[in-house]
């Protein structure tokens, strides 16, 4: 599985960029996965994203426990989708699906730290793994 997350923001703090990366590092055995930053929507790389399973992910998304996530993960790799974008951010109209992470608003950085932990986490769940917190 391929997984991009775009940001669309000026930047992200550097503490949530190495929180990040840190949960990028732990699912490199299971996938790949890639951090953009985009300054607004207007630059995402709309003829990339054509291919790609399109998550949104905003406050006003709809909530899914983790164990529910791992298994979003495995419906989507059992019907051949290997590339996967969670967008993170306001004006985005491209889409297939919506989540949130919380319907509290927090920043955007802090949004994709909590999306990377509960990647990992899926796998973790799908590969009855122990996960500890």
């Amino acid at each position: 599985m391929n997984y991009k997350f775009f940001i669309i923001a000026k930047k992200i703090e550097p503490f949530y960029q190495e929180a990040i990366e840190e949960y990028f590092k732990r699912l490199q055995r299971f996938c790949s996965v890639s951090l953009s930053i985009c300054k607004n929507s207007k630059k995402l790389p709309v003829k990339d994203l054509e291919k790609s399973y399109k998550i949104l992910i905003t406050p006003q998304g709809k909530t899914i426990s983790s164990e529910k996530f791992a298994l979003k993960i495995k419906d989507l790799e059992m019907k051949s989708i290997t590339d996967i974008t969670f967008l993170i951010g306001e004006g985005i109209e491209i889409f297939d699906e919506i989540f949130t992470i919380s319907q509290m608003k927090m920043s955007k950085g802090l949004t994709a730290t909590l999306l990377a932990e509960q990647l990992y986490r899926a796998y973790k769940i799908l590969r009855n793994e122990p996960y500890h917190k």
